[in-house]
């Protein structure tokens, strides 16, 4: 950054309805993956914050909960932390499923994208799977509901448009300092990411309603030098009929979990750990205020 030039800062949330790549494009902005992507809907649940530098621009990314009806008290606080996001932030990128060719799915987001004061960039995201006359289809419908200040066709996959929106945030954003050091990419503890890591592997391997009622928690972080990292986590579930279908025959589904988990966590950590996993049932946790506060949902302590 050099003095007097005209360094660009600002916080941008990226807002959408469940599976419209929203985690995947914070993910290829940044170049680091930063949020857990699964085939599932509502895989993310917190409000994560990456951070995109150069010398002359710094974005805050908020890579949001999907924006959907809400059926339990966690979707609820899901809901707020993306709301808190659009209000606090200096852009908000709504990303929509351009191969959902009549686009009623995105028009209950409508009325959050209406209240925002602050310029909002329309993504038309999977552009990858569209043809030049869809693309444009979307263009058009998307164009006549608001007035937003751009409209860009990407394929967060395929990094196509990529270029496209950070031009987009340069010329909408602030000039100001920036927040955070250049060489910084989160705000998040490590212990964060690691409960990420083991729910993204319960996300891949079950399936129904057991990845949307298990939460991980943290229980012990111990650094060791000369020795690996010692990490203890609890897999919360909500009903005794799920904690055996998560550890499985002899063990089995747990110890799957906890191979793969510890071996994307050492790469995402850089460095050995010993990783022990353990379920315990929490009833209806999802509508317990308390369990919710505890498990790291409760929207204040984030």
């Amino acid at each position: 950054m050099t003095e007097g030039s005209e360094f660009k800062s600002g916080y941008v949330a990226l807002v959408g309805r469940p599976n419209v790549g929203k985690s995947t494009l914070v993910n290829t902005l940044l170049d680091f993956d930063l949020s857990i992507i699964t085939p599932k809907a509502q895989t993310t649940r917190h409000k994560i914050l990456g951070i995109l530098s150069s010398e002359s621009f710094q974005f805050i990314f908020w890579d949001t909960p999907g924006i959907l009806k809400p059926e339990y008290k966690l979707h609820e606080l899901m809901l707020k932390s993306a709301q808190s996001a659009m209000r606090d932030s200096d852009i908000v990128l709504w990303i929509v499923d351009g191969t959902d060719t009549d686009h009623k799915a995105d028009l209950h987001v409508l009325p959050l994208i209406k209240q925002i004061v602050n310029p909002v960039i329309l993504v038309i995201n999977k552009t990858d799977a569209m043809t030049e006359p869809q693309i444009e289809d979307a263009r058009e419908y998307f164009g006549s509901l608001d007035n937003f200040a751009a409209i860009i066709p990407a394929s967060a996959l395929k990094r196509q448009g990529i270029e496209d929106i950070k031009s987009a945030l340069v010329r909408f954003s602030p000039q100001g300092m920036p927040f955070y050091p250049l060489d910084q990419i989160t705000e998040h503890p490590e212990r964060f990411f690691v409960s990420e890591i083991i729910r993204e592997r319960i996300f891949v391997h079950f399936s129904q309603e057991i990845p949307y009622s298990t939460a991980v928690v943290i229980d012990e972080f111990h650094e060791q030098p000369e020795r690996k990292d010692l990490i203890k986590a609890r897999i919360i579930v909500e009903k005794s009929s799920q904690k055996p279908i998560i550890i499985g025959k002899g063990g089995s589904a747990l110890k799957k979990i906890g191979q793969e988990s510890r071996e994307r966590i050492e790469e995402f950590l850089g460095r050995p750990v010993f990783l022990e996993l353990w379920v315990a049932v929490r009833e209806k946790w999802r509508n317990k205020e308390v369990f919710l506060k505890e498990f790291g949902y409760d929207d204040r302590s984030r």
